[in-house]
């Protein structure tokens, strides 16, 4: 029988030189793998980078075809951040292999360009002292060249701080009677919460859908133990102190001849179950039409949907009024009423959804991959779909033109369509049984016909509702946040609340800089000049400039 001879020295040297090169390729291997999954994470990258471009330049070009897009669109978002922060983290892993192994370039991935830092931000130097001597040969005799700046962005964390306003007493020695200065203003009778706190406050709760106990236990590991109790007293006082503000953007809504009206649910606590209240919203928005009006959103609050409540919010209007199909609305287009008759506009984005879901090809087909029962696609949805996007397509090209030259572009171009769609509907209505979803989709808008024309006779009038839409977008993102509102009154606050926050974002103002401004101007501001802290006219004062 024959000795097995190992395949390994005996020398240690030879041992030695052996491991040292088996390491070597190793990490040489290592270098490489790593090197391979940084390529695949950029890619990766890449690519989610490049269907989200497609998707927003698709939908640009297209139109808004439901929420459905919107949030296929976050969801794109959030996958590319995830898939970033991969690539970063394998980026510096192949970087690290790299520096073991030189037999292995590192991988270096195209970074996406960073935008300088803003301008207006405050500089702070930190100066790295040059060397005193040369580090080659010592000499002394240097003379300066230039300098290289490196930039890093930094935050403060917040700080508290107590301001201690001192009033100081006098007596008079002629007539012994003592004089003080008055003290200073609180939004809170001897109050103790300063405008900026109580801005912050304000926006958070209903800005940013944070509850006063989440921001309580914020405030408590920072060391500023207060109870929710305390902050919704501030809360309170504040909301009352700003319904002057509340009343002249509800002046202003009210007087424009256009309006976007919708309404969404709202729970509210009550004693053996949670009710389902209403905030409803007013939007008016002269932009498509190149009005002079400012934008405003004006919001209102109920504890049930009854008609009374849009009746009683717009007694005093008249003009036209974009909204949805809603029955209570009916009322307001009654002819003979004071001061004027409303009149209606059908949104297309409402009509168009209903015939969307019938054609939602994409839809159906991920249903299917889930083992979901997947409704049929009916090519009679998908031609109705067709045609409402070519109006559509109309409108985006005289959006923001005068009424004159949009009315001219629609009788020229809209008003065909128009009619064509019109003669289809009733020629395919009359193949449909009265109870196909088909049916109702094409009754929704046949029935509503007048309304869904009237953007034909007026520039003014826009395709869809969306603006009251949009306004309304932070309620259902705040319920998830708040769950409820805690009584009648609490609804009514956040009405006044999001009225103002959402009308500082319709005027691209900062919602929480504008109130700290307003809350610490208010009380000194005379009535007569209110209108100067709207947003749209708001200049803040030097305090909030020097801030900014």
């Amino acid at each position: 029988m024959e000795a097995v001879i190992s395949p390994l020295p005996d020398d240690i040297a030879a041992l030695k030189a052996l491991l040292a090169a088996t390491i070597q390729r190793a990490d040489e291997a290592e270098a490489r793998l790593a090197d391979a999954a940084a390529r695949e994470s950029a890619t990766q990258a890449m690519i989610a980078h490049l269907k989200l471009q497609i998707a927003r330049l698709r939908r640009e070009q297209c139109g808004a075809s439901a929420e459905r897009s919107r949030r296929l669109l976050e969801q794109m978002e959030l996958q590319l951040e995830d898939l970033e922060a991969d690539a970063g983290t394998d980026d510096l892993v192949a970087e690290v292999a790299a520096a073991r192994a030189t037999g292995v370039a590192s991988f270096e991935r195209k970074r996406p360009a960073r935008q300088p830092f803003p301008s207006h931000l405050p500089r702070e130097r930190l100066v790295i002292a040059a060397p005193c001597a040369c580090p080659a040969c010592g000499g002394t005799r240097l003379s300066k060249l230039g300098e290289d700046v490196t930039e890093t962005l930094e935050v403060i964390p917040r700080a508290w701080k107590v301001i201690q306003t001192v009033r100081e007493r006098v007596a008079c020695r002629d007539c012994e009677k003592i004089s003080q200065p008055p003290a200073p203003f609180h939004v809170v009778p001897c109050g103790w919460a300063g405008p900026s706190f109580l801005a912050m406050l304000l926006f958070e709760k209903y800005g940013q859908h944070q509850p006063l106990n989440r921001q309580a236990e914020r405030f408590a590991r920072e060391g500023v133990p207060l109870s929710v109790s305390t902050l919704a007293d501030q809360v309170g006082a504040a909301a009352l102190a700003l319904t002057p503000l509340y009343r002249r953007i509800e002046a202003h809504v009210l007087a424009a001849e256009r309006l976007h009206g919708d309404d969404t649910t709202v729970p509210v606590m009550a004693k053996v179950k949670t009710d389902v209240g209403r905030l409803w919203v007013y939007v008016r928005d002269d932009r498509p039409f190149a009005g002079a009006g400012p934008p405003a959103a004006l919001f209102h609050y109920s504890r049930d949907r009854r008609g009374e409540h849009p009746q009683a919010h717009l007694a005093t209007w008249s003009g036209i009024l974009q909204a949805d199909a809603y029955g209570g609305y009916g009322a307001l287009y009654r002819e003979g009423r004071l001061p004027g008759p409303v009149r209606e506009a059908g949104c297309f984005a409402h009509a168009r959804r209903k015939f969307f879901e019938l054609a939602d090809v994409a839809g159906a087909a991920r249903k299917k991959s889930r083992g979901e029962h997947a409704g049929m696609i009916y090519p009679i949805a998908l031609e109705a779909v067709r045609r409402l996007d070519t109006l559509f397509d109309i409108e985006r090209e005289i959006n923001g033109k005068p009424p004159a030259d949009r009315l001219a572009a629609r009788q020229q171009l809209s008003a065909p369509v128009m009619n064509e769609l019109h003669a289809w509907l009733t020629a395919q209505h009359a193949t449909l049984s009265r109870n196909h979803d088909l049916a109702k989709a094409i009754n929704y808008m046949l029935r509503r016909w007048g309304a869904f024309t009237r953007f034909l006779d007026d520039g003014r009038v826009c395709l869809s509702n969306n603006a009251a839409e949009r306004a309304l977008r932070c309620i259902p993102l705040g319920r998830k946040a708040w769950l409820f509102c805690g009584s009648d009154r609490g609804g009514q606050r956040a009405a006044i609340l999001y009225t103002l926050i959402q009308t500082a974002r319709l005027s691209n103002v900062d919602p929480q800089a504008w109130l700290a401004d307003v809350l610490a101007r208010i009380a000194d501001h005379p009535a007569a000049r209110l209108d100067e802290l709207l947003p749209w006219n708001w200049s803040p004062s030097n305090q909030v400039a020097k801030a900014a």
